[in-house]
């Protein structure tokens, strides 16, 4: 029996007639035998979750440079819950689950250590400059191993088309990925006020107050209501969408979060130090190539040593990237005799 062919059967029964179906995927770049048992985008999905890179999402900052706290968000508690939201949008619209986990578990695997702030710090040191969705794509393209020692996770076109569009100027191609997209956006918005609220940064009070009217005055109502606005707003439609005053709503949050938390909080005093130390790692591994792994050394020929630094670099979490500067960039305790 084969019972991916017997899953796809009900695939295509049960979904809306916008759904991305697996059984007419683009395909993968290198052509692979399919699974008897998993659709291609399950396979994508176990790939990305088995992946290196989606390990070290556990200590990578989300807002917040190394939290002390155990109940700050990292990258991996983002991640899943992206995943979470994508998959009940999906599921009430008929369209692809399996799809959008694939693309939400990959969608920040680019980031760098220390949050945005290690990626602007990245972007200014490269020519060509730093964006963590094109990163993403990087590193299940390039960055990570499939079985047999390959490089790159040779994913679908869909699901590394949803990766590398869930941010930026390009709307991704299928309404999986738009469903990341917006559910990035309402997971990174309503955790970052928890996050906010619990380091005393802001207080509930401050919160726009027709944010407030129109979403509800605690997390999970928020979320709630974003929600069902995007399922009852997309219903039978070949896009995603909000109401307006839904929009505007969310749209004042985030505003709000840019002006109040990304850029003018305490806590983000620290980024300073991160843009000196971020370019001092970076500077010494391009004077001293051998420091690299020879994975990443072997990649200099096709991608110039600035990008494979930064690969390098990139993929570090916060914690390692500490241990490496204090290694390499602070002096030793030296005892004559």
């Amino acid at each position: 029996m084969n019972w991916r062919e017997e899953y796809q059967k009900r695939e295509k029964e049960m979904s809306s007639p916008y759904a991305s179906l697996s059984s007419e995927t683009r395909g993968r770049q290198v052509r692979e035998e399919e699974c008897d048992i998993s659709t291609p985008y399950q396979r994508d999905r176990d790939r990305i979750l088995h992946s290196k890179a989606f390990r070290r999402l556990k200590h990578k900052t989300q807002v917040f440079i190394a939290p002390e706290h155990d109940h700050f968000r990292t990258r991996l508690t983002h991640t899943l819950e992206v995943s979470q939201i994508s998959r009940t949008i999906a599921r009430a619209l008929k369209l692809n689950e399996d799809l959008v986990e694939a693309i939400a578990l990959a969608h920040d695997l680019g980031h760098t250590p220390f949050g945005h702030a290690g990626e602007g710090a990245l972007d200014q040191l490269i020519e060509g400059g730093f964006k963590h969705n094109l990163q993403s794509l990087r590193v299940v393209e390039d960055l990570e191993f499939r079985h047999g020692g390959k490089r790159g996770l040779n994913l679908t076109w869909e699901v590394k088309n949803g990766i590398a569009c869930h941010t930026g100027d390009q709307s991704p191609a299928t309404l999986e990925g738009k469903i990341v997209r917006i559910a990035d956006r309402i997971a990174y918005i309503n955790h970052d006020i928890d996050d906010a609220l619990r380091a005393g940064i802001i207080t509930s009070r401050e919160l726009p107050g027709y944010s407030l009217e129109k979403l509800g005055n605690d997390h999970s109502m928020r979320i709630d209501r974003m929600v069902r606005d995007i399922i009852k707003f997309s219903w039978n439609k070949n896009d995603i969408q909000q109401s307006e005053e839904i929009e505007k709503a969310t749209n004042l949050l985030r505003d709000y979060l840019f002006q109040e938390v990304y850029i003018g909080s305490e806590a983000k005093k620290e980024e300073v130090k991160v843009f000196n130390f971020i370019e001092n790692l970076f500077r010494y591994y391009e004077q001293n190539m051998e420091a690299l792994p020879r994975e990443y050394r072997e990649l200099e020929p096709a991608c110039g040593r600035q990008r494979v630094v930064a690969d390098y670099i990139a993929g570090m979490s916060d914690r390692y990237a500490l241990i490496q500067g204090q290694n390499l960039l602070l002096p030793r305790p030296w005892f004559p005799g």
